[in-house]
């Protein structure tokens, strides 16, 4: 195993584990809203703006080199989805993306016409359909969340789906609870029945390698700003779908496929540091190699590490009496990520006091707003702590004790 996989080497690459505040080092458990940049995505988006920006398409050669980068990315994004580079759409940010996909399929959709969302989604899996369904007169049914047990109640699934349904919207992992889904088993219902499946894997890509082959899925979304990219948006979608779907687009764009989904011109620097980013997860499992295979073995070693520390962190929790903890438990099929509630505090009062510490935590709903109302939780808020690949053993333990303290 390469050295460079260790924590150490990981934490080095991070300009950001510099900081301190108050006098404490910087704990950064933010990652489920937006993960630290390591130096050399930095260094590769800098490079783009300062030897190569320029407009595509043009017979010059930093145009030329802009159009080589572009489809540079588009390979690496595809290599890290499973999916091919003709199938890599890229945007804005998830939101944006979805809600130009939702527009485009629901052209194709009847009054009467159905769509399926989770309770358990981020509503950026559930606002664009919304939003279709009260353009088109389609009807929206949600699959329930069990609050027991933090899962989406799939056992319901088939009950909801029938021949008016037109598409299941998923997410492979929940951005507040951690829990991960079984999208393979849901979207094979639903392909039965005849319906699309959109997948959010938002927060499911920084903790699984995604592979949509596997997933089974039509579409999946992520951002490469949660696994240490910069803010950007990148939709995979099967190839036919994208030729077939009436984005409203110039006449004068490209009428292929992907580009045909990208409206105006991208953020090009952003483009090319998602792909160093994901360069980046691949190199941490030594150099050569097949780019998934070494992603395969990089996503490998940081799930088991980084599920040792969750557990450790859960388990801390736990010991706390006025704590709450929310979703499944260490032992289940999840991320590295942690809701919590304690008692007799709002989130936003835990959050000022832990950043005190410097222990950079979140709280709010997260956009997972019907899970927090779920959970009787949408006035207090949630915490949520979040473990990444440059988290460490003292770093959880100082987050365990700084909420224990405020409990006591």
């Amino acid at each position: 195993m390469s050295n460079v996989l260790s924590v150490d080497g990981i934490r080095a690459a991070f300009p950001a584990l510099q900081r301190t505040h108050g006098g404490h080092p910087v704990a950064y458990f933010d990652g489920p809203g937006g993960t630290q940049v390591p130096q050399v995505v930095v260094d590769a988006m800098a490079d783009y703006l300062l030897h190569h920006n320029a407009n595509t398409a043009w017979a010059y050669p930093t145009s030329e080199e802009s159009d080589a980068l572009l489809f540079d990315a588009r390979q690496v994004m595809a290599a890290f989805v499973n999916g091919a580079p003709e199938e890599i759409v890229f945007g804005n940010n998830m939101t944006t993306i979805t809600f130009h996909l939702a527009r485009g399929l629901a052209h194709a959709w009847r009054a009467g016409d159905e769509i399926v969302v989770t309770e358990l989604d981020h509503h950026a899996n559930v606002a664009p359909w919304q939003a279709v369904a009260a353009e088109r007169g389609l009807r929206l049914r949600w699959l329930a969340l069990d609050t027991s047990t933090g899962q989406s109640r799939l056992d319901q699934l088939p009950a909801l789906l029938n021949d008016r349904t037109r598409l299941l919207a998923i997410g492979a992992a929940s951005n507040a609870l951690g829990t991960v889904t079984d999208v393979a088993a849901a979207a094979a219902l639903a392909h039965e029945a005849g319906a699309l499946v959109f997948v959010d894997g938002v927060h499911y890509a920084p903790h699984v390698l995604p592979d949509v082959v596997a997933l089974g899925c039509d579409f999946f979304a992520c951002s490469p700003y949660k696994f240490y990219g910069p803010h950007t948006g990148m939709l995979w979608g099967r190839r036919a779908l994208l030729d077939a779907v009436a984005v409203p687009k110039l006449d004068p764009a490209p009428a292929e496929s992907p580009e045909r989904l990208e409206t105006g011109t991208q953020n090009h620097e952003g483009i090319v540091g998602a792909a160093a980013a994901v360069r980046w997860l691949a190199s941490l499992a030594g150099s050569g190699g097949e780019l998934r295979a070494s992603l395969a073995l990089s996503y490998h070693v940081l799930h088991q590490r980084q599920s040792a520390l969750f557990k450790r962190l859960w388990q801390g929790i736990g010991a706390i009496p006025a704590a709450t903890r929310y979703g499944p438990d260490a032992d289940a099929r999840r991320t590295g990520t942690l809701a919590l509630s304690l008692r007799g505090r709002n989130a936003r009062a835990v959050t000022i006091a832990l950043a005190e510490e410097g222990c950079f935590v979140s709280h709010g709903d997260f956009y997972a707003t019907t899970v927090a109302e779920r959970l009787g939780m949408a006035d207090e808020g949630l915490v949520r702590i979040g473990v990444a690949a440059y988290t460490t053993e003292s770093e959880v333990d100082r987050v365990v004790a700084g909420i224990a303290r405020l409990a006591d």
